[in-house]
């Protein structure tokens, strides 16, 4: 299992991993559409790739995982330097070998490396499975985002 950066040609797979992904988090409730955010993803992933804001975990024929991440864009100032990460997937098959791990490793050494003191990552909270990974790797809670839903999801948003 190499630990490396993807290159442009590998956007194409990773977008279908991603897609992969956000159809995972459907069930974990998330609103993302993931077969709508195809393009939007895609150029995302180059950007990431183009940066430096990425790694992906290579097996022998194909990626079997992957993460971005950033810098955080804070528009008030803070006390600290934070880095985000926003993804970071490994296919079922490879689950559970420490392929998550090498990949978050990675992404926070780079951070560390860069002069980011704290590193944030979203969890939909139904997610116990990545919840319990984070925790692991010794990520607090810090901050918890409510929702609720106005209308019934049967029910139109247009009254008239």
């Amino acid at each position: 299992m190499e630990i490396e950066r993807p290159t442009v040609d590998d956007i194409e797979e990773l977008t279908e991993l991603w897609v992969t992904l956000a159809h995972e988090q459907r069930r974990h409730g998330t609103h993302i559409q993931p077969e709508a955010n195809r393009s939007v993803i895609g150029e995302a992933l180059t950007r990431h790739a183009l940066a430096g804001e990425a790694f992906v975990a290579r097996g022998r024929s194909s990626i079997v995982g992957f993460v971005t991440f950033e810098r955080a864009a804070d528009q008030f100032q803070t006390n600290v330097d934070r880095g985000v990460v926003q993804n970071l997937f490994v296919r079922p098959a490879y689950r559970d070998a420490g392929v998550g791990a090498l990949l978050l490793d990675r992404a926070e050494a780079d951070f560390e490396a860069s002069g980011v003191e704290v590193v944030s990552v979203e969890v939909m909270a139904a997610n116990e499975a990545a919840r319990r990974f984070y925790d692991r790797r010794g990520y607090d809670p810090h901050r918890v985002v409510l929702e609720k839903r106005l209308q019934d999801e049967n029910h139109s948003k247009d009254p008239g």
